[in-house]
């Protein structure tokens, strides 16, 4: 019986799931209540994933997070500019 339990090739998880993350942080960013945790919690796995495999997914997860992160924040600033302005039409 083999032993896979001590595995220690690449463990691509973390990488895969920043770049998934940031694919749908490109819809997510519409609303900012959702683009802010997803490209959060994208950033943070691409991180850590850089380190455990998958190199260039995690790249491509962080640089695509970083991305829905600034349009984001651009959306939560003109939000709250044109509401401060009333220009919502409420």
């Amino acid at each position: 019986m083999s032993d896979n339990y001590n595995y220690q090739g690449e463990q691509k998880g973390m990488s895969i799931a920043s770049m998934v993350l940031g694919i749908v942080g490109f819809v997510a960013w519409c609303l900012p209540i959702v683009g802010y945790p997803v490209t959060i919690v994208g950033l943070v796995l691409g991180i850590k994933g850089m380190n455990r495999g998958g190199k260039g997914m995690a790249i491509a997860g962080i640089v695509m997070c970083i991305i829905t992160l600034l349009l984001t924040l651009g959306n939560s600033f003109l939000g709250a500019y044109m509401g401060a302005m009333g220009a919502l039409g409420y």
